[in-house]
């Protein structure tokens, strides 16, 4: 189903809050870039072709992006513009995929959701009630003749900054969805409005010719001289296409980070759900204080986490084994029945 589609990543922010010599999409959450969150989300999803928009020391991601098992396309955009700007400068790669959806989001939203993007999907197509449950996303579907855009909200409790959603109709309860009337950015609401927590996720399934048609047409803001994506919501309204809003269920996915302390809760977030999946998986956890796993670790059961822990890598640990405390495990298999503290180690076998 979505074996056609593609995505394009804004990475182009310079970041100038990080206080960092890199782009802020490669602040790392957990050991990773924030870009390779959302291009794992992606990749994951089922959409394998991807262009990634840099800006702002573009060679560093570039670089990064050379590094990965797998190729994703670049373009540069020259000028900070705006965020219709930064699309328009994907032009030719909207252009190869005509006639299919494109999913454009942010570099630096790591929570973004295989089933948000997924569900986010199934709206834009929609032709009647889809349990995404049973949803068989290999099957090709005829999709919907009017698409225009589905845009992927959140509720949030501090909307502050955020665009916000306004609807035409109630969102219906099962999926999360309606009709879109306007993204209202905060510099221009009423204090109604403001009183909204459904927030614009920065995330937005487009069909491809719908998008080009609507970048065409898209002006400066007199304002600030940028150009919005947001903008192209009403121009595809006003086209008689069909604007759509998801509402994903989890508020993290709106989560981006523009300086290091935001930085440190986007990790306190990423570290508590990955600790929690290996609990669930009965890893044995007595204390988290002090304790870090990559994402890309294994634990198998019955195994025991002590506090000052690091673990990261590709690292592979056995049952029955005790690790910590104060332990610093990197890319490294750690076999049945082996206690590992107060080490530093890295691309071992014990």
């Amino acid at each position: 189903m979505m074996r056609n589609s593609s995505a394009i990543i804004l990475a182009g922010g310079e970041g100038k809050r990080m206080r960092s010599n890199r782009p802020k999409v490669l602040s790392e959450v957990m050991f990773q870039p924030m870009l390779k969150w959302v291009i794992d989300a992606v990749r994951s999803a089922g959409i394998k072709d991807i262009c990634v928009v840099t800006g702002s020391k573009r060679e560093y991601v570039e670089h990064y992006l050379s590094g990965l098992p797998f190729r994703v396309e670049t373009v540069y955009q020259p000028q900070r513009l705006g965020t219709g700007h930064a699309v328009m400068m994907a032009r030719p790669f909207l252009e190869k995929h005509r006639g299919s959806d494109v999913l454009i989001l942010n570099g630096d939203a790591p929570f973004i959701g295989v089933e948000t993007i997924r569900n986010a999907f199934v709206v834009q197509n929609q032709t009647g009630e889809i349990d995404p449950e049973v949803f068989d996303w290999e099957e090709e579907r005829e999709p919907s003749p009017n698409r225009g855009c589905t845009v992927i909200s959140a509720e949030v409790e501090n909307p502050s900054g955020y665009g916000r959603i306004v609807h035409e109709t109630d969102p219906e309860q099962y999926f999360h969805l309606s009709t879109l009337k306007a993204i209202v950015e905060e510099k221009e609401a009423t204090d109604e409005i403001r009183k909204i927590k459904e927030v614009n996720s920065g995330a937005y399934w487009f069909e491809a010719d719908t998008l080009l048609d609507a970048l065409d047409k898209l002006k400066k803001s007199e304002k600030t001289g940028e150009y919005y994506l947001t903008d192209t919501i009403a121009i595809i309204k006003n086209s008689g296409n069909a604007v759509m809003s998801y509402k994903a269920k989890n508020a993290d996915s709106v989560l981006g980070a523009n300086d290091c302390v935001q930085l440190s809760q986007l990790n306190e977030i990423a570290r508590m759900r990955i600790l929690t999946k290996h609990m669930k998986n009965g890893v044995n956890i007595p204390c988290t204080d002090g304790i870090m796993i990559g994402r890309e670790v294994t634990i198998e059961s019955n195994t025991t986490i002590l506090p000052a822990t690091v673990i990261r890598g590709k690292t592979s640990i056995g049952p029955y084994c005790e690790i910590g405390p104060a332990a610093l495990i990197d890319n490294c298999e750690i076999k049945e029945g082996s206690t590992v503290s107060n080490v530093s180690i890295k691309n071992q076998i014990v």
